[in-house]
């Protein structure tokens, strides 16, 4: 290793890993609202979400009390169908 050059005679590369962007972790958040039922949204939790009964029940009254929940987290590509699929059922949900 030669390092007789000087620090203009240097390139440095900056590298970015797209696959490691995208594995960031993200959280789908949950807010309340005075439209659906506990049981609607306990419902659209097992089904988007694949929650168990007791998961889907705690994240709904945690939004019902809080006014929002963190239901999910992963991956932006992971979460974002699950974002959809929960907004298109009425309900109100942002990844962060």
């Amino acid at each position: 290793m030669n390092l007789s050059g000087t620090a203009h005679d240097l390139e440095f590369k900056e590298v970015i890993d797209e696959k490691a962007v995208e594995a960031r972790q993200r959280d789908l958040v949950l807010f309340n609202d005075d439209v659906n039922t506990f049981d609607f949204v306990i419902e659209a939790l097992i089904e988007v979400c694949n929650h168990d009964t007791l998961q889907a029940e705690q994240c709904t009254y945690i939004v019902h009390y809080n006014g929002k929940c963190v239901v999910k987290s992963g991956s932006y590509s992971d979460l974002n169908p699950m974002r959809e699929a929960l907004c298109d059922r009425g309900l109100s949900a942002v990844i962060k």
